[in-house]
């Protein structure tokens, strides 16, 4: 199994309003990715971080081997969620994929 972390810091120009509703579309685009892409075994986004924490929102995703993961970056549905609620909104992104 593959695992695919991602951290996003949303851009300094939103106001608080527009991070909340910001975070609130990356959500609900990535996990409505479930069952849409082969070999996306599980994808979860986490937005609610501690005061201690320097990233806004946190993707967790797991697909059954790299080559899904590869498929996935590649995919129409994911690369409009990520054009379209993610990029233009996002100043920093760290990713980190591993093997489980």
């Amino acid at each position: 199994m593959t695992k695919h972390i991602i951290l996003w810091q949303l851009a300094d120009t939103l106001t608080a309003d527009e991070k909340l509703a910001v975070k609130a579309g990356i959500k609900e685009g990535l996990e409505g990715l479930a069952g849409q892409i082969p070999g996306l075994v599980d994808i979860k986004v986490y937005t609610e971080g501690l005061p201690s924490s320097n990233a806004d929102v946190m993707l967790d995703a797991s697909f059954e081997n790299e080559d899904a993961l590869k498929g996935y970056a590649v995919h129409p549905a994911h690369v409009a969620v990520a054009d379209g609620k993610v990029r233009p909104f996002t100043k920093t992104r760290l990713c980190l994929d591993f093997e489980i």
